[in-house]
């Protein structure tokens, strides 16, 4: 499809008045919404001009196609007409209705739209309609392919290629500067705010962390990348980069920490992955869509003011799930579980400042984490793991902080207060445990092991924590090693009992997750 050649911008918008004339290359009547001489004041009416289907769009780049124009669009409804003014780098686009053109500069009022990563402008038309030349075959090929593609039909083979952006649910996500691990379950709370998520599949390549995620419907696709093309996951970091993929459904085989079909909660967990929970699988059957009734703070789908104000300011996306760093956790094992087990195993994704067993129902804990972010990592890396015997349930808890008990109150110890323990991973700014957080594993990295420690001292201290050691391996200075248990839960367990563990000398061995097998 050729493209839309402009060379110059800067034109004043401004009279009421039509000037028609033909354009030698577009083969079509284009529209001027202002002469290049217009006054200030003329220029005020005019970009206060009433809400109008049609829309004046500025500052295009040069090689700027009608297709991606009309993408811009396409998430708010049905695009009618298109109009492109050479030498100008302007265009006007018609949409179907006065209410989805209002939807649509509402929305690029907080998300400035971009073409080819060049800011464009877009404001409402002095004109109520488009009146262009029918004979221009090109744009009405582009024109008569959108609309097959918003009515569910397949376009015609000459644009198809160029369409595939607007139209294509899959999305290819690439993760930059990941300064903290990114899960399937983050990337899916957040991209259902802008739609149904069916399907993700991640993996690296590169050396960089990627995903492809497949919405429902194309438009919410389009909608968010939008929204959320270089906007930050976490604050400072995690930056995501979104495109279209070439690919219209994503084949997934296995539901497990690298993919899962939303759409089939039965498929098996495969290569030993842990698998989906069954109660959480339900949740996320056919009927139920998504899980955006179950996060608090989740956005509508298919609302672009709801988008433009989860992108607005740009925030950090994770911590809009829920602005609090308390955790409800729940379905402990009452018998075995402890305010210190539970600072353990949490303090592997953040600094944990407060731990309350409920009085009243100890199978239940709140956990204070030192900031949302933390609480969001922690969530998404320990719900629906196995911790003695019982799969537990991670959620955000209402409250904003964990009360210590009152003064004169025995509580039995069940809230302690860890803000000033010396075990926080996290405490010192940059810290390179930042970049060594990962999902609960079989495999644990050992480190600050004593020089005159044996593999065999090593295997059967982690033998007496209650697990079946499979695998060991020492790295070259012999500091450091990797130790494989029978199960990630048998893992949990050794971590807990064993980090920080006193190998003589004043030596406390540090026992984290590993990414890695042996």
């Amino acid at each position: 499809m050729d493209g839309i050649s402009d060379v110059a911008v800067g034109v004043k918008r401004g009279s009421d008045e039509l000037s028609m004339y033909n354009s030698p290359n577009s083969g079509m009547s284009s529209i001027s919404d202002g002469a290049s001489n217009g006054s200030d004041s003329k220029k005020l009416r005019v970009e206060e001009a009433p809400p109008s289907r049609v829309l004046h769009i500025r500052k295009l780049p040069n090689e700027a196609s009608e297709t991606e124009v009309i993408a811009l669009g396409l998430p708010f409804g049905k695009v009618t007409n298109i109009l492109t003014l050479k030498g100008k780098n302007q265009a006007f686009l018609e949409m179907g209705t006065e209410e989805a053109a209002i939807t649509m500069v509402n929305y690029y009022t907080t998300v400035t739209p971009h073409i080819r990563n060049v800011p464009v402008f877009i404001q409402y038309s002095n004109h109520k309609e488009l009146k262009t030349d029918a004979g221009n075959q090109r744009t009405q090929a582009v024109l008569q392919a959108v609309s097959a593609v918003q009515s569910g039909g397949s376009p015609s083979s000459d644009v198809q290629e160029a369409l595939a952006a607007a139209s294509s649910p899959v999305l290819r996500i690439i993760i930059d500067n990941m300064f903290y691990p990114v899960t399937l379950d983050v990337l899916q709370q957040i991209f259902s705010k802008f739609g149904t998520v069916m399907k993700i599949i991640t993996f690296t390549k590169n050396n960089q962390f990627q995903a492809l995620l497949q919405f429902s419907d194309p438009v919410n696709a389009q909608q968010a990348k939008l929204a959320l093309d270089g906007q930050n996951i976490y604050n400072s970091c995690c930056t995501l980069r979104i495109d279209f993929s070439k690919l219209v459904n994503l084949n997934v085989k296995y539901n497990n920490d690298k993919s899962r079909d939303y759409t089939r909660p039965e498929l098996p967990a495969g290569d030993g992955q842990p698998s989906l929970d069954p109660t959480v699988a339900a949740a996320f059957s056919k009927d139920s869509n998504s899980l955006l009734g179950k996060i608090p703070g989740a956005l509508n789908p298919l609302s672009a003011a709801a988008a433009a104000a989860a992108a607005a300011g740009r925030v950090a996306l994770a911590g809009q799930t829920g602005s609090s760093g308390v955790l409800l956790v729940s379905n402990l094992n009452e018998e075995m579980v402890t305010p210190q087990s539970l600072f353990t195993l949490f303090g592997v994704y953040g600094d944990v400042q407060r731990v309350k067993i409920l009085y009243n129902k100890k199978d239940s804990s709140l956990i204070q984490m030192s900031d949302a972010n933390q609480a969001q990592l922690a969530m998404s890396h320990l719900n629906g793991q196995k911790m003695y015997g019982k799969i537990i349930r991670v959620t955000l808890s209402k409250h904003q902080t964990v009360a210590l008990p009152r003064d004169g109150l025995d509580d039995q110890g069940l809230t302690k207060d860890y803000a000033n323990s010396p075990l926080h991973r996290f405490k010192k700014p940059g810290s390179k445990n930042f970049q060594n957080i990962f999902p609960p594993s079989a495999t644990l990295h050992l480190s600050n092991i004593p020089q005159d420690v044996t593999e065999d001292d090593l295997r059967l201290l982690f033998s007496n924590a209650g697990g079946t050691v499979k695998a060991f391996k020492f790295f070259q200075d012999r500091k450091m090693a990797l130790i494989q248990m029978s199960t990630v839960e048998e893992a949990i367990q050794a971590l807990i009992d064993l980090h920080n563990y006193n190998m003589g000398g004043n030596q406390h061995l540090r026992v984290s997750f590993s990414k890695s097998t042996i």
